[in-house]
């Protein structure tokens, strides 16, 4: 079941959209990425978010590494905090998936930049904030499905 949820993270990820929506889509992969760091750490960890990154990396035809780079990074951090992150109400925990976003975007926007190719700051507030607004909808469903086949 966590294969088949980053499957369809990745699918959502690369569904075409118009161009104005493009940067509030939410970041479907980071989001199955850090519940399930969060719900069982045990089973997905930094190896986890780094092969999710490479794997992302190949389908959007980005730089080899950068988003391998900023889902072990946020991974290692959710796992570090999924402790505290568990017991917070969703709207804190949306909050705290609201700076994981900005810390993978000014990762992102830092990489990008050293190469001469920095977008605008816009484009990864916008997708971090549509991200936290995405959280508590995506948090439900997976954790339904969690308890649905019991994944412990």
């Amino acid at each position: 079941m966590i294969f088949l949820s980053f499957i369809v993270a990745f699918v959502l990820s690369m569904l075409p959209l118009p161009q104005l929506l493009q940067s509030v889509r939410p970041e479907f992969v980071s989001i199955v990425l850090i519940y399930w760091a969060i719900a069982v750490p045990n089973r997905v960890g930094v190896g986890i978010g780094w092969i999710a990154g490479l794997i992302y990396d190949v389908s959007i035809d980005a730089l080899l590494g950068q988003h391998a780079l900023t889902f072990a990074l946020i991974t290692y951090l959710a796992i570090k905090l999924h402790q505290r992150i568990r017991v917070f109400p969703i709207w804190q925990q949306a909050l705290t998936i609201f700076v994981l976003m900005m810390l993978q975007g000014t990762v992102i926007l830092w990489i990008r930049g050293m190469l001469g190719d920095a977008p605008p700051l816009s484009t990864f507030m916008l997708s971090a904030f549509s991200t936290a607004l995405f959280w508590p909808v995506a948090y439900l469903l997976l954790r339904q499905l969690r308890r649905y086949y019991q994944i412990n």
